[in-house]
């Protein structure tokens, strides 16, 4: 065959393919889109949202209607506007061939609810990160009450961690490094029920068994968080079972490589760690 043929066969097929493009694409954009297929990831048992809450969502912001056409479908836009929802950790959204097309997401975790100084109350994610309360749905977590100044709009846990001006001023670092160790840790997370800061910058922690406050101090470092958790753990694993649990009124960790306890009766002894 000649190579002016060949390079003729070549030249068509391409056209012919361009043309067959061009025609999908056209029939594409004019194609009603059905339904978003959503799918939604939850880490444990708190689902933030539901398929049903962002479906009339997007529905009441206009994003998608009856008989709208594929051409008509913003996907970046609808992306945009639910990473922007507080509950979202992540999102896709995509389109296929046809008219289907998928939002997948990943919802955030809450360890701690907290109500702060300005009697504000929002969540804190396991990456530290601030959700919005939910009119429809609570979190079973710890709760964080007291002299907390970090606000609803405050900048999240990783940017106080990594500014020393801020980690002075700002709380929410160490609710973090309590609430953080407290939602898992099995031990810790069916006793501990309220984590509260005094305005002396210490923080209490109330059981939900017994009638004792524990004093725990600071919570500058994970190190620090770890090694109190460790002494009250040994509280009640050693001291509780032969002493009971009324028997302490107050409890402090704020001591190092010691548990100071004090008596109902008033009298305060040191408890070995």
């Amino acid at each position: 065959m000649k190579t002016w043929l060949k390079k003729g066969l070549w030249l068509a097929m391409g056209i012919g393919m361009l043309v067959l493009i061009f025609m999908v694409q056209r029939e594409q954009r004019a194609t009603e889109v059905d339904k978003p297929n959503i799918i939604i990831h939850v880490k444990g048992e708190h689902a933030f949202l539901t398929k049903d809450e962002l479906h009339t969502r997007l529905k009441r912001k206009g994003f998608f209607y009856a008989g709208q056409k594929h051409e008509e479908l913003d996907v970046s836009a609808i992306e945009n506007y639910i990473r922007k929802m507080s509950e979202v950790k992540d999102v896709k959204v995509f389109t296929r061939i046809g008219n289907e097309w998928t939002i997948e997401i990943s919802v955030r975790k809450p360890i701690a609810r907290i109500f702060n100084k300005y009697n504000e109350s929002f969540y804190l994610d396991e990456d530290g990160v601030i959700m919005k309360v939910s009119n429809l749905h609570t979190a079973r977590v710890a709760v964080v009450t007291g002299y907390i100044p970090d606000r609803l709009n405050s900048i999240n846990v990783n940017k106080i961690i990594n500014n020393d001006s801020l980690k002075s001023i700002r709380k929410l670092d160490d609710v973090y490094r309590i609430s953080s160790y407290v939602c898992n840790d099995p031990v810790m997370q069916s006793l501990i029920g309220q984590i509260h800061l005094k305005k002396n910058g210490d923080f209490l922690l109330i059981p939900l068994v017994g009638d004792q406050k524990i004093i725990f101090g600071s919570a500058h470092s994970d190190e620090e968080v770890r090694e109190k958790f460790k002494k009250l753990e040994i509280f009640y694993k050693e001291a509780v079972p032969y002493e009971g649990w009324n028997k302490y009124d107050e409890i402090s960790l704020k001591y190092e490589n010691q548990i100071v306890g004090k008596k109902v009766d008033g009298y305060t002894e040191e408890i070995n760690n």
